[in-house]
């Protein structure tokens, strides 16, 4: 008889869930643990299988009904900028992209609660506290960094005012963007759109052929902006499809 290896990973299924994307609609996901020395190859497997990660947790949803979550990574070897992503550079061209540890800081947190205060205040992050927060971005066993931008450095050498951070997953094939967030008060800045730009540009420069962005959902107006990176691939039944 076959043995199932002991540190094989095994799977689970949520409960139903009201869907966060589309209204009327319930959500299932199917996950598992990523723990101890096998988390970053199997992180770097489930990822290219459409699967997320919180945490130690990857997931990726299992609804019965519905399949309008799809994964979507861009095609870095073939991306190019339109006019406007040119234009979000040039309103960006103050800021310093400097990566560090996955460590949380009082900083971070503070621009944590304002964008999540500002933009998702009835999501489940809306009453995240700081210990809570740690976890996020601390609790990882694969390949993590956090990318912080900053206005340009000030009079004297004094670092420039916190405005964006990144959570990322150095992956064998990319850079996976799992959590990021911005000064809300910003918004002309486009600061979303100006982070997967500068990630595309660090994944060019490491030799990575793509960055995932997580999931599309056509129909949502929170994942909209992400069809716009193109050209990208598509993660459906058949595998990837490149889009654009």
């Amino acid at each position: 008889m076959t043995k199932e290896p002991r540190d094989a990973p095994q799977f689970y299924l949520t409960s139903p869930a009201p869907c966060p994307y589309l209204p009327g609609r319930e959500e299932r996901k199917v996950f598992t643990h990523l723990i101890g020395l096998r988390a970053p190859a199997l992180n770097d497997t489930l990822t290219q299988s459409g699967f997320r990660r919180s945490q130690t947790i990857a997931y990726r949803p299992a609804c019965e009904q519905c399949r309008a979550c799809v994964s979507v990574r861009v095609k870095i070897d073939e991306f190019s900028l339109s006019r406007g992503m040119r234009r979000v550079l040039r309103r960006n061209a103050d800021l310093v992209g400097e990566t560090r540890p996955a460590r949380a800081t009082p900083e971070q947190y503070a621009l944590f609660r304002r964008y999540v205060g500002a933009r998702h205040f009835d999501g489940g992050m809306a009453d995240m506290s700081m210990v809570d927060y740690q976890m996020m971005i601390e609790d990882s066993h694969v390949d993590t960094r956090l990318f912080e931008y900053r206005l340009a450095r000030g009079r004297g050498g004094a670092a420039g005012a916190l405005v964006a951070c990144c959570l990322t997953d150095r992956l064998s094939d990319g850079l996976s963007m799992v959590y990021s967030f911005y000064e809300p008060e910003l918004e002309q800045r486009s600061l979303g759109a100006f982070m997967i730009l500068d990630h595309a540009e660090r994944a060019r420069a490491f030799g990575l052929p793509h960055v995932y962005l997580g999931y599309w959902v056509e129909g949502s107006r929170k994942m909209e902006y992400k069809s716009r990176f193109l050209p990208q691939e598509r993660l459906g039944m058949g595998g990837w499809t490149r889009v654009g």
